[in-house]
């Protein structure tokens, strides 16, 4: 009996760092669980695929009323709501390197005002603002060992959003070939597309009420229909297995995307302009 003991004691603890670990790693999976329902969660699953929530809410509309209408309505849905989200992304990404070229530009006056030469400054500079965009390897390199610096700049503006590059390049150019001080060109660019960022906050602001009527207006079918189902009514009944409903339903929709494009359209004729 005591060898007996002694054995199982033996084993037990060399079974103790595995049994340890399996705990560990049941543990991590199952925080893994919890944090994946949560909405931190979900935004993280979610992330570049938002458009496929049209999917469970047609799923959602199909199984209330009854019908397969839905279904086709959340696939439509899906490719223009990608188009819509992707659109805006890029907007974003080219806000974002804009305001990167105009730190860039005073990062480069700050190096310059210093007292390094222009292409240890453009090293310097870039080194803590990433506003070159995928060209950053060409230009630092031309930087680096005395190369076509304007021309390697000229092609980086080529990108969505680097237009502010075509000045820097236009700077340097003057002031490598005329003589002309670089500081004073940069400096005026750098407040050129300050002023440009503000006049975009501030046309963004006017239009908010603009914009808060677009989405007013696509909310108001579903407006409707919470308040007939509140009242009483069937409404995704009439609208999906009724004749009359199925006619108010193919019009009602034209109009509300005809309305919803029209006043976008107008909104971003104000932007352009």
């Amino acid at each position: 009996m005591a060898g007996c003991t002694g054995l199982a004691g033996g084993l037990s603890v060399a079974q103790a760092p595995g049994a340890g670990r399996a705990r560990a790693l049941m543990d991590q999976r199952r925080e893994g669980l919890w944090r994946l329902f949560t909405w931190a969660g979900v935004r993280t699953l979610l992330d570049g695929r938002r458009e496929w929530l049209c999917v469970p809410v047609a799923a959602c509309l199909a199984v209330l009323g009854e019908s397969v209408l839905p279904l086709f309505g959340g696939a439509v849905a899906v490719p223009l709501v990608r188009h819509r989200l992707r659109e805006r992304m890029r907007r974003s990404e080219r806000e974002r390197a804009a305001d990167a070229v105009a730190a860039l530009c005073g990062a480069l006056v700050g190096e310059l005002r210093a007292g390094r030469e222009p292409g240890q400054a453009l090293l310097a500079a870039a080194r803590n603002v990433d506003a070159l965009g995928s060209t950053e390897s060409a230009v630092l390199a031309a930087a680096r060992f005395g190369g076509d610096v304007p021309t390697a700049l000229r092609q980086a503006s080529a990108g969505p959003g680097f237009d502010g590059l075509a000045g820097v390049a236009a700077c340097w150019r003057v002031a490598v070939d005329g003589g002309a001080g670089l500081v004073a060109g940069l400096t005026r660019l750098e407040s050129a597309l300050r002023g440009e960022k503000r006049r975009r906050e501030e046309l963004r602001a006017q239009l908010a009420g603009a914009w808060s009527t677009v989405v007013v207006l696509a909310l108001l079918p579903v407006l409707g229909l919470g308040l007939g189902a509140a009242l009483g009514a069937d409404p995704l009944r009439v609208l999906l297995h009724s004749p009359g409903g199925l006619v108010c339903l193919v019009t009602g929709g034209f109009l509300e995307a005809a309305g919803v494009f029209w006043a976008s359209r107008i909104v971003r004729a104000g932007e352009a302009a």
